[in-house]
Order: structure tokens, then C-alpha cells, then sequence
């Protein structure tokens, strides 16, 4: 076996080792999620006028599996982040490995902080929407298994579209985009965006208008961390190529 062979069997096993915590990582946070499901689903129901219902059993089962889930999903990101940076860690000079290692903490914040806004202000608009467009035709009652997986769907993307402007950084700092290359994909990113925002929100202008501002927002957010981190990253290369060469 010659040496390139020797080195990808060695990539191969630290990224099954990486990948193992992760999976452990998620595993660990699911349980816990597991455990303290009925406070979280108290937690949810609180400001229901009615009491959800389930039709079979398994939509008991269901429940715990899509609360935990959630749980296991918002925990294990800043673990995998490290996981990642673990994994690339070799290949990064000192500083980048002292930039990278800081967006590890604001991908969980900014994950939270996409689902608050999913669950404060998206998903209100869009169950007042449609509870208001159903009036008195229909007897409104929820079924637990589709209330849940209705948060779900309107506030997990939110999680991980918020992560984007450190996402943008993150890459920026090992050199796989930079802020050129964001702004040549402006108009590519912005119909995806819009694609999404027309997807997750409800068919009226106002809610379109309400969910793709953000969206678009925080894409302009990224470009210009991204055009930070990309300068910052030419000034120290230049620094330590000056350093080297004397």
C-alpha cells in the first residue's frame, strides 16, 4: 500500500471516528429530549384552546419521536461543528484554526435563534391564516401527530437558514467561497430563497413578503461577513508570507 493509500485509509478512519461522536452526540441529546418530552409538549400546548387529539397509539409514539428529534437535532450541531473542525483542523494554519473554532458557538445561537422566529413569528401567522380561512365551515380540531409535525415544518428550516452568514464565514476562512463568488450566485440565491419563502408560508402576498425579507436579508448579511473574513484572511496570509520569507 503506497502512501496516498496509507493517508485516504487515514481520512477514511478520523472521519468515521467524527462521525460516531456525532451520531453518540445526537443519540445522547435524543434521550434527554426523550425524558423531559411532556414538559416540552406542555410547553407547546399552552395557548391552545383546544386539546389535541390523537388517533391511534402509535401517533402517542410519534410525538416523542418528532420532540426529541428536534431536541437531539438543536444539540448535536455545535457538537458536529466541532466534529467538522476537528476533522479539517490538520490542514489549517494556526490562525484559521483559531477563527474557524469561534463560529462553532454562533451556529447554535444563530440555529435557536432561527427557530424562535420560525415558532414567535412564522408559524402564528401562518395557523392564524388558516384557522381564519376555514371560519365556520369546518370544526376546528387538531390531531397531535399534524399540529407537531405542522411546528415542525415551519420552524426547522428557519433553524438552519439562519446558520447561513456563519456557514458563509466558515467556508470564506478555508478558502471554498469567498465573497465574489456569493455575489455572482446573488440572483441564483435569491430565486432559491423566494422559491422557499412562497413554499413555507401562507398563499397571500403579505405572508410571501413577511417570510422572503429575512431570507434575502440575511443572504446580504453573508456576503459581507463573508467579504470581512475574506479580508482579514489575505492581510494574515500576506503577514505570515512577509514572517516566512524572513
Amino acid at each position: 500500500m503506497d502512501d496516498k493509500e496509507l493517508n485516504l485509509v487515514d481520512h477514511l478512519d478520523e472521519l468515521r471516528k467524527r462521525i460516531i461522536w456525532s451520531v453518540f452526540a445526537f443519540l445522547v441529546f435524543f434521550i434527554i429530549g426523550f425524558i423531559y418530552v411532556k414538559d416540552i409538549y406542555e410547553w407547546f400546548v399552552r395557548d391552545l384552546d383546544v386539546k389535541l387529539v390523537v388517533l391511534g397509539p402509535s401517533d402517542i409514539i410519534w410525538i416523542y419521536f418528532m420532540i426529541g428529534t428536534i431536541i437531539a437535532i438543536a444539540g448535536t450541531i455545535p457538537v458536529l461543528a466541532l466534529q467538522l473542525w476537528l476533522f479539517v483542523k490538520p490542514a489549517l494554519k494556526p490562525i484559521e484554526r483559531k477563527i474557524s473554532l469561534s463560529y462553532i458557538p454562533a451556529l447554535f445561537i444563530l440555529f435557536i435563534v432561527g427557530l424562535c422566529f420560525g415558532y414567535f413569528v412564522i408559524f402564528p401567522t401562518i395557523m392564524n391564516f388558516l384557522v381564519e380561512l376555514s371560519g365556520d365551515m369546518v370544526v376546528t380540531n387538531f390531531t397531535a401527530d399534524k399540529y407537531f409535525r405542522f411546528i415542525m415544518n415551519t420552524t426547522l428550516p428557519f433553524g438552519f437558514l439562519f446558520e447561513l452568514p456563519v456557514v458563509a464565514m466558515f467556508l470564506t476562512s478555508l478558502g471554498i467561497v469567498n465573497p465574489y463568488v456569493l455575489q455572482k450566485m446573488r440572483k441564483y440565491a435569491y430565486f432559491v430563497l423566494v422559491v422557499i419563502a412562497v413554499v413555507i408560508s401562507p398563499p397571500d402576498i403579505m405572508s410571501d413578503v413577511l417570510v422572503t425579507i429575512p431570507l434575502l436579508f440575511l443572504y446580504e448579511i453573508s456576503v459581507n461577513l463573508s467579504k470581512i473574513v475574506y479580508k482579514r484572511k489575505l492581510k494574515k496570509e500576506q503577514e505570515w508570507e512577509a514572517d516566512f520569507s524572513e
